[in-house]
């Protein structure tokens, strides 16, 4: 007698947010694997049933998933600091550049420095291997406020826009990070941050927009990209908006990497202004709705807000060749991100056979026409996109179920709306 086929099983608990997303999710998984049996609890099965986990990274049983590479597929890479921290991030597309100058992240990364500081009297030795900024702040000392080259700060392991400001001199710089200190305290706080995979930010932030520079002392200086604005067909009197573009991507097994096409743009809550004319860029409580365009940062419904990429031609005073090739540009840049991720020796990422992971990936597009990559996101938040775009991220769930069901030998047709960027064996694990 033949041996049965051991029962699929499918854990799905995805507590970031079990209203928008899991029903998405499961949607996708009883109509890609109609056989699986749902799980909403741990619970102990046989060492050998096929078994798809799809949770929160803090909640995935790593020993189990890694002891079981061929009937275990799990929902995140276990390490993949080298995408998800920004100052990560920014070390691995250096190393990439040195050793690829004709890469395009050469010119699809913005001039960035990273550094540690602790508290602001001790700003100015962070910065002494800074040379970019350095020179770029001492420039500005001698020029007016539209003249300058602006920077934005950004906290390396915060997300959500937690900690963004703008600045163009020292002064404002060291301003930002007094504002920032802790008040004294009689009790000692010898709590230390913790490096680890999952997101952070949102449990050491301080009241407002601000940080605690003692606890989140990793920063990373960009240079201002002077942004692409676009304009409404429809006479809206908003003005043109900046906006970036909002890209969901599949990173599956050891590896292949896959672009949801149906993107997003994200735009500013207000018309555009230049940096120059803020009232006060060191404060908690200035006003960057015209700078920002992280939803999660805007109050109310995002009416206006979030539109999809593809219909940017049709709302916008924008062609759809230019459109396009945005598009051409941002898989040349997903790929090398990864290439140069798998590049670092793996020691900050490491792909695994039977795990895969979505990615949101965070596009700037210059006024100039280039593409640039400004930060990868570890478990999205989807919710932000908004009821009206809920079918589009129902698609990507759809898109990558698709994908992954082949680990169970599953096949199916080719979903267009996912794009393979990347095909590489990446092995020793």
């Amino acid at each position: 007698m033949a041996e049965s086929t051991p029962e699929l099983h499918a854990l799905i608990d995805y507590t970031d947010d079990k209203t928008y997303v899991q029903p998405l999710i499961e949607s996708a998984i009883h109509k890609h694997l109609p056989s699986a049996k749902l799980l909403q609890n741990p619970t102990t099965l046989p060492s050998k049933t096929p078994l798809l986990t799809w949770t929160s990274y803090e909640s995935l049983d790593f020993q189990t998933l890694l002891s079981n590479p061929t009937t275990n597929l799990f929902n995140a890479y276990i390490i993949r600091k080298a995408l998800i921290r920004k100052h990560y991030l920014l070390h691995t597309i250096e190393s990439y550049i040195k050793k690829n100058p004709t890469s395009i992240l050469k010119t699809a990364a913005p001039v960035s420095v990273e550094f540690e500081v602790d508290y602001a009297e001790f700003l100015d030795e962070a910065l002494v291997e800074g040379y970019e900024l350095l020179e770029s702040l001492e420039k500005n000392a001698e020029l007016e406020g539209d003249s300058r080259e602006w920077w934005i700060l950004k906290p390396g392991m915060s997300d959500r826009g937690v900690g963004i400001r703008l600045f163009s001199t020292m002064e404002e710089l060291q301003a930002i990070f007094e504002g920032w200190e802790e008040p004294e305290s009689d009790e000692e706080d010898d709590e230390e941050e913790e490096d680890t995979e999952t997101p952070s930010g949102d449990n050491k932030e301080k009241q407002g927009n601000g940080v605690v520079t003692s606890r989140l002392r990793h920063f990373v200086a960009q240079t201002y990209i002077p942004p692409m604005l676009l304009t409404p067909k429809q006479d809206t009197g908003s003005g043109p908006r900046k906006f970036h573009i909002r890209t969901y991507v599949l990173a599956y097994s050891a590896l292949k990497v896959y672009i949801y096409k149906n993107m997003l743009a994200l735009f500013a809550a207000s018309a555009y202004t230049l940096p120059s004319q803020l009232q006060d860029v060191t404060s908690d409580t200035t006003d960057l709705s015209a700078h920002l365009t992280n939803t999660c940062l805007q109050s109310g419904v995002h009416d206006g807000s979030v539109i999809p990429f593809w219909k940017l031609s049709e709302l916008f005073t924008v062609e759809k060749e230019t459109v396009e090739g945005w598009y051409s540009q941002l898989r040349e840049i997903t790929a090398d991100v990864f290439k140069a991720a798998v590049s670092g020796g793996r020691i900050h990422f490491q792909p695994l056979p039977n795990a895969f992971e979505v990615f949101g990936f965070d596009f700037l597009v210059g006024e100039d026409g280039g593409v640039r990559i400004l930060e990868v996101n570890a478990f999205p938040d989807f919710k932000q996109t908004g009821e009206e775009e809920k079918e589009l991220v129902a698609g990507l769930f759809d898109g990558v179920v698709g994908v992954i069901k082949n680990f169970f030998g599953e096949k199916g047709e080719e979903d267009e709306r996912m794009d393979k960027v990347l095909d590489v064996e990446v092995g020793g694990f």
